[in-house]
């Protein structure tokens, strides 16, 4: 779904151009370029400290770029914020909830910050409240909800003014894997109705359900495409799984061998980037005889997300070093 340069700007919900954010001397965003269309999942990912969160507040109007440009429902990011916060949905980690109101008055509250005509509040609050499923908790009070049934609730109040495109910063930090789950079908639910998903995160499972992504380190761009195309163009190593009693000891050995790029600990077992996946076979099946180990297996297999990640990083790192 990797968009081509001459899109329409009628298909384009969000774009940007040579963004970047100082803050002193630390630069949090560095000079990247991206555009999102109209009804896609899009994906920003990146570990802690890699300037997600800083790039969604610039597109957001919640801070002004350091330089560069960027529109977000055809709205300047420099020059028109405040009508950027009126037509678009954010969501941070941290749910911006009323603890000590109820639920309805929380979604009350929404909807005369959003200026939702007081003829259609009673509509769209049991539509948020269909959306976050807590039909069952209109009257109790915030603080009693699990931090599920808060997320979805944050998401309800969040797009309660119906907005086409909608930015989650890390929306499911901190809940459990059926949570994030159920989570998700909302967000696809909600694109398929044609808006605009931006997401943060650094789980790289959930980074599948994306349409495409930008991964981020540094502040800096390193790589952008399908999660497919991550895994098949981007990513132009083989990757060996070896599995073995205490493999973790073995990583430095392994990535010491001269057909093996790099190595990672992938759970219990270890994932090696290989030059050539044959010739690193036979490598290690003679590194593991003249160590008389025999309770060991080696398999080709297609990359991961986190693989891909991972190596990328690896490259960086290794290209920045001295610098």
């Amino acid at each position: 779904m990797t968009m081509s340069p001459g899109m329409e700007n009628s298909q384009v919900a969000v774009s940007v151009n040579n963004l970047e954010k100082r803050f002193g001397d630390f630069t949090a965003v560095n000079n990247i370029n991206f555009k999102v269309k109209q009804g896609e999942i899009f994906g920003f990912l990146g570990p802690n400290g890699a300037g997600k969160s800083t790039t969604i507040r610039m597109l957001c109007g919640i801070y002004t770029p350091t330089s560069g440009s960027g529109r977000v429902g055809g709205f300047d990011i420099v020059k028109e914020q405040y009508k950027i916060k009126e037509h678009i949905g954010y969501m941070s980690q941290k749910f911006s909830l009323y603890d000590d109101l109820t639920v309805e008055e929380n979604i009350d509250f929404y909807s005369r910050i959003y200026n939702i005509p007081e003829k259609e509040r009673k509509k769209r609050k049991d539509e948020t409240i269909e959306l976050a499923g807590i039909e069952d908790f209109r009257k109790s009070l915030t603080s009693t909800l699990s931090g599920g049934w808060k997320q979805r609730l944050a998401l309800g109040c969040a797009i309660i003014h119906q907005p086409k495109i909608i930015f989650l910063d890390e929306p499911t930090s901190g809940v459990d894997p059926i949570t994030r789950a159920n989570f998700w079908s909302v967000i696809k639910e909600m694109a398929g109705q044609g808006r605009t998903i931006f997401v943060t995160t650094h789980y790289m499972d959930e980074a599948e359900n994306c349409n495409r992504l930008l991964m981020i380190y540094h502040g800096t761009m390193i790589a952008m495409g399908s999660p497919e195309e991550m895994k098949t163009k981007v990513m132009k190593h083989e990757i060996l799984e070896v599995i073995m009693p205490q493999a973790e000891t073995w990583l430095e050995r392994i990535s010491q061998l001269d057909s093996i790029k790099e190595t990672a600990l992938f759970g219990v077992n270890i994932h090696a980037v290989a030059y050539d996946a044959q010739k690193a076979s036979l490598d290690l099946k003679r590194l593991f005889e003249n160590e008389n180990i025999s309770d060991y297996s080696v398999n080709k297999i297609k990359a991961s997300l986190e693989d891909v990640f991972v190596s990328l990083i690896e490259n960086y790192d290794a290209e920045h070093k001295d610098k």
